[in-house]
């Protein structure tokens, strides 16, 4: 199993660092090179690769600087977007090997049009699709592709460890329990939530388990989040009731 160590950077976003047993390391969007410089140095770590989930600023701004200080490290990510210093351009469906484990690459467009995922060793790296509680903004795809992304990553065994990039699940706690007011498993999430906040700890990873329990977007099917966005679509369709959804998120 590999170790995985999350290093906070900017206000919410977390780059994570996968560790193999020989203080050889992988880092996951990296918006910037400050902290991760800083981890390595700190826990004498060597870095091997860097993965990218997508183009956005806050998960790549820190790669041009990592490949001058590690030339020989690999640079793996989507073939469809614009990466600078990509090593290796993957898409859904290829395969990486990473300290011997082998990860699996999910195309999880929506957010981004070429957005990406990893999936292997019992965790999926998804970038800014999946949120504890809630799911990225739909800025250059569309409500069919990111509803598709998500069913994607449901999909995938319970227990697998959901690790993504940014720390919004304070705020997506309060949506959903606008929209499942009564959901049990959500009140002792919030409560959880907050006491983890309250001591300046991460709510993340998360679980795909956990997320059908509590996460609207991946709840769809449920008569309690159909209801409320009754007033929103007059279809029931899994995919009205989503757009709904991300469309009042989006106000909210």
């Amino acid at each position: 199993m590999l170790d995985i160590k999350s290093i906070p950077a900017f206000n919410d976003n977390y780059i994570w660092l996968i560790q193999n047993s020989d203080q050889r390391c992988a880092v996951v969007d990296p918006g910037d090179a400050k902290p991760v410089l800083e981890y390595l140095e700190q826990h004498d770590l060597s870095l091997e690769a860097i993965l990218i989930t997508h183009h956005h600023n806050d998960h790549i701004g820190g790669v041009s600087e990592l490949v001058r200080q590690y030339p020989n490290v690999s640079v793996v990510g989507p073939a469809n977007e614009p990466v600078p210093t990509l090593t290796l351009a993957v898409e859904a469906g290829d395969q990486i090997e990473l300290f011997d484990e082998v990860f699996l690459v999910l195309g999880l467009e929506g957010h981004t049009l070429g957005h990406i995922g990893f999936v292997g060793d019992g965790k999926v790296f998804c970038g800014d699709v999946l949120f504890s509680a809630g799911c990225g903004r739909v800025f250059e795809g569309t409500m069919e592709q990111m509803h598709t992304s998500l069913a994607k990553l449901a999909a995938l065994p319970e227990e697998t460890e959901v690790y993504c990039a940014h720390e919004y699940t304070a705020s997506n706690v309060a949506f959903a329990l606008a929209v499942e007011p009564d959901n049990e498993q959500l009140q002792q999430y919030r409560d959880e939530v907050n006491r983890l906040r309250a001591q300046n700890q991460p709510t993340v990873p998360t679980t795909i388990r956990r997320e059908k329990w509590i996460n609207p977007f991946l709840r769809t099917d449920q008569q309690s989040v159909m209801r409320s966005v009754a007033n929103r679509t007059l279809e029931t369709d899994s995919l009205a009731i989503f757009t709904a959804l991300r469309e009042w998120k989006n106000e909210f």
